[in-house]
């Protein structure tokens, strides 16, 4: 079944919003500060540069926050990362925004610790979250901030997800300064995207 929500390209213009950023991670203190939340971090740093305070909706942590002028909605998922699809097809569907006016930040283990890249669609790289909504939207044409956050010297699945669900070893320092510069390059993806330069 496919999730709510406008196709790729369609004009936004009966949306309230210019963007809505998605931050991927899972919910619990467990997970907090680990690799594999490093999305829904940034996501949280937007909303304290901003002042803005969260409320429960569309099965997630949601917000608004304007950035030179424009509008962006934050949501931070508290479904687990394999069911990031429902909180964000209501999201989308009631937002009415097209797939890229879709800002998704997530963890990436294909980058190294501490690089950053804002794309527009490309592969899901074992990407649970993103299998989520590529799954339900039938898409993955959606912008994205990929957060570095390397990978073990091993394929053992066990050995991976032990890895991505584990805290960051990097000092506090250096991880914060990583979430900040994603968190910059959300910001200029907002004012560029609705802006209409991509």
């Amino acid at each position: 079944m496919r999730l709510p929500g406008r196709r790729k390209h369609e004009e936004p213009a009966d949306s309230s919003l210019d963007l809505l950023v998605v931050g991927l991670g899972n919910p619990g203190r467990e997970y907090e500060h680990t690799r594999h939340n490093a999305g829904r971090m940034v996501v949280e740093e937007l909303a304290r540069r901003h002042g803005a305070t969260f409320k429960s909706k569309y099965s997630g942590r949601l917000t608004d926050i304007r950035i030179d002028g424009k509008r962006a909605a934050l949501l931070a998922p508290e479904t687990y990362m394999n069911e990031s699809g429902k909180s964000v097809a209501p999201a989308v569907g009631f937002y009415k925004v097209p797939l890229d006016r879709l800002l998704v930040v997530h963890d990436e283990g294909d980058l190294d610790v501490g690089r950053i890249q804002a794309r527009l669609g490309g592969g899901l790289a074992g990407h649970n979250g993103l299998k989520s909504l590529r799954a339900g939207f039938g898409d993955a044409d959606f912008w994205r901030v990929r957060v570095g956050v390397g990978r073990p010297d091993s394929t053992d699945p066990e050995v991976v997800s032990s890895y991505v669900l584990g805290r960051f070893r990097e000092p506090r320092d250096e991880v914060a300064e990583l979430i900040g510069r994603a968190a910059d390059e959300a910001e200029r993806l907002v004012e560029r995207l609705s802006s209409g330069h991509e």
